[in-house]
This record gives structure tokens, C-alpha cells and sequence, in this order.
């Protein structure tokens, strides 16, 4: 995993968001880190990490095809996803959520791609 994408601190309350979703299914955290490609349309908000398995983080994706959903991702193969011009996704080093996620994907899918 690309230390790059995500901080050590980003990922112990990635963790700790994984842990309390196990514990009540209506968790419903704001994102901790945002990711994108610079040289293409896609975003991701990310809310946890899997604690059984610390390659899945869930969030909300937006590949830049007008169709944000909320699902897993692989972390190791966001790592190596590049954009149309080569260049690999970014963290977004100034993003601070405002919202909890739900209405981030809420707005999203009115807007057609991730509104922060």
C-alpha cells in the first residue's frame, strides 16, 4: 500500500471507523480522507478500513462517469490506478469533511459526482 495515499493517523481512525461499523449498521462517520486523479475525473471519499482485511476501505466512489456509488475499494489497487495522462492518485492534503457521508452521497447523486 502507498504510504503516500494514507497517513498513519488517517488509518488508525480508518480502523477504528471499520470496528465501530461492524458494531452498529447505522454507523454513519464523515469521510476521513479524500483521494482523486489529477489528470482525470475520479474521487474518493473514504469513511474505514476493514479490520479483518486492511486492503478494503469503503466510502463513496466516483469514477467520473456520472454514477457516484458508496462501495469497497481495494487500497493496494488504488495505488497503482494512473489517470489519462499517467499520473497516480493524489491525497487531497487540505480536504476536511463537513459532513457525514451519507450526505455527501446524498449530494452526489443529485449532482452526479461528488460535491466537498
Amino acid at each position: 500500500m502507498n504510504n503516500v495515499l494514507i497517513t498513519a493517523e488517517q488509518r488508525i481512525v480508518l480502523l477504528a471507523n471499520g470496528r465501530a461499523s461492524l458494531e452498529n449498521p447505522d454507523f454513519d462517520p464523515a469521510p476521513v480522507v479524500k483521494l482523486f486523479t489529477p489528470d482525470g475525473g475520479a474521487t474518493w471519499l473514504l469513511t474505514e478500513i476493514d479490520p479483518d482485511d486492511h486492503d478494503h476501505a469503503f466510502g463513496l466512489c466516483d469514477l467520473g462517469l456520472g454514477k457516484p456509488e458508496m462501495g469497497w475499494v481495494s487500497l493496494n489497487e488504488l495505488a497503482s490506478v494512473r489517470g489519462g495522462l499517467g499520473l497516480p492518485i493524489e491525497r487531497d492534503l487540505f480536504f476536511q469533511a463537513k459532513k457525514r457521508l451519507s450526505v455527501y452521497a446524498r449530494d452526489a447523486r443529485l449532482a452526479g459526482r461528488i460535491v466537498v
